[in-house]
Formats: structure tokens, C-alpha cells, sequence
């Protein structure tokens, strides 16, 4: 069997999985009933047809498991060209006490603006330099990353979030990077804030304003969004790789969305593809 093949059967695996659990969710185990949103939503019952809360309803339960999906997803793609790529993975090391505080100074100068001044916006060589230049005592620190991958001596660590990350999750992500780079004898050769796809297209129309409070998702080094991160963790082609694979299931579980959930013919509708 070749990468490929492997890739494919695990990408299978993975997405069938999940949505099996969601299609047991939503049809036996925690089903929209009209009634009791009637009785729990009686105004918005009254002005919105049922059928547009039901499509919430699956989608809350679609959403949140498919997180957890692009880190295992990410397991596979690095396999291919790692020695490691695990999910989940706790990193250990010593930090000077004064870089500890110069993240949390850093941190806190980009969360709340001096009164009367601007927002300071992120520039990550700047505030590396800066947090760098601390010392003191030793601390120990653990971060625990999404992801982690190692090559011989070239290790690398990510933290994969949706692609419209909320500013709290950004911040706690950006600590761990400054972390991270700030150990001693820095335990990875490189740290990124990953998001898995670009609902914006290119690099450079990236738009969602929560996670620019923390880092400059055009510009910084640090950052990967889309195929830029695929491609890096699984070689040129990963990316699209998964898109084809992922629409090609899709129509099945379009299928049966369509027939058990909402109860309508799907050929009325237009079928749409990643």
C-alpha cells in the first residue's frame, strides 16, 4: 500500500468515525424535538420555522467533535514524513524567572492598551527579543501542544486551533509559544500557532479579528494557516489530499442528513463541495 493509500484509509477512518457519532447524537441520543423547544423557546418558536433551529441543533453537535478531528487528521499527514507525530504531547523545561515575567508583561501590554493610548499591535520578533533578554532563577515549565513532531534533531511543536479562533484560546496559544522559545536549551526548533483551513482564501485575506490582537496573521513567522500547514507536515499535495478524500464522503452523509435528520429529498437541494 502506498503513503497515499494509507493517507486515504485514514482519512476514511477518522471522518467516519466522527460522523457516525454525530448521526447517533442527533437521531437517538440527544434528537431536536419540536416540543420541547416549543415549551424552552415559545417567541422564537412562534417566529422561526422549526426546520431552521434543527439545522442549529446538528450543527453544535457537528462543530465541537470536528476539533478534535484536524489534530488526529494532523497525526496521520505527519507520519509520513516525521520519525514522531503525536497529538497531545507535554513538553518539559526550565525558564528564567524574568522571561516568565516579561511574557505575561508582553501579554498584558497587548491585551489592555495604556489608557488614553492605541493598541499596541503584535510584532513577534520584537517581544521574543525583548522576553529573551530576561534572566534569573530557573523555573520548571511544561507546555502541552496540540501537536509535536520530531526528525532526528529537528522537533517541532503546534498549537491547532479553528480557523476563527476566539482572542481568550489565541492568548493562552501565544503563551505557550513564547514558553516554548523562552526554555532553556529550547527543547523544539520551531513553535507555530496553526489553524487548520482559510475560510478567507489566500494568506493575505485573512480577516477574523480575535486572533490579530495577539499575533499578525498576514505576516508573523510563527503563524500557518491552510495548505501552508498541511503541506508542511505532510509534503506538497496533503492539503488537497484531504479536501478530495473528505468530498468524496460527503455525499454519503449529505445523503443521510438530508433523509433521516431533516427529512427531505435531497434532490432538492444543491449539492455543494469543499
Amino acid at each position: 500500500m502506498t503513503t497515499s493509500e494509507k493517507i486515504k484509509d485514514a482519512i476514511k477512518d477518522i471522518i467516519c468515525s466522527m460522523m457516525n457519532r454525530v448521526m447517533y447524537n442527533v437521531l437517538e441520543k440527544d434528537p431536536f424535538i419540536p416540543e420541547k423547544h416549543h415549551s424552552q423557546k415559545p417567541i422564537y418558536a412562534a417566529l422561526v420555522p422549526d426546520e431552521i433551529f434543527k439545522g442549529s441543533h446538528f450543527e453544535r453537535r457537528f462543530v465541537t467533535p470536528f476539533g478534535n478531528v484536524w489534530e488526529k487528521l494532523a497525526v496521520i499527514a505527519g507520519q509520513v514524513a516525521f520519525d514522531k507525530s503525536i497529538q497531545g504531547h507535554e513538553i518539559h523545561g526550565q525558564i528564567p524567572e524574568n522571561r516568565l515575567k516579561r511574557i505575561q508583561e508582553v501579554l498584558a501590554k497587548l491585551e489592555h492598551p495604556e489608557k488614553g493610548a492605541m493598541r499596541i499591535k503584535p510584532n513577534w520578533n520584537e517581544e521574543l527579543k525583548y522576553i529573551l533578554e530576561g534572566k534569573g532563577e530557573l523555573l520548571p515549565a511544561t507546555v502541552m501542544c496540540d501537536l509535536y513532531l520530531e526528525k532526528g534533531k529537528n522537533k517541532y511543536a503546534f498549537e491547532l486551533k479553528s480557523p476563527l479562533p476566539n482572542s481568550d484560546i489565541t492568548k493562552v496559544s501565544k503563551e505557550k509559544i513564547l514558553k516554548l522559545y523562552s526554555m532553556i536549551e529550547k527543547p523544539v526548533k520551531n513553535a507555530y500557532f496553526a489553524l487548520p483551513y482559510n475560510p478567507y482564501g489566500q494568506r493575505e485575506n485573512y480577516n477574523w479579528s480575535f486572533p490579530f490582537r495577539w499575533f499578525d496573521m498576514k505576516q508573523d513567522e510563527t503563524v500557518m494557516i491552510g495548505d501552508e500547514f498541511w503541506d508542511f507536515i505532510g509534503g506538497k499535495g496533503t492539503y488537497q489530499l484531504f479536501i478530495d478524500e473528505i468530498n468524496k464522503l460527503g455525499n454519503e452523509y449529505k445523503e443521510r442528513i438530508y433523509k433521516e435528520y431533516l427529512g427531505i429529498d435531497s434532490r432538492l437541494s444543491n449539492n455543494f463541495q469543499l
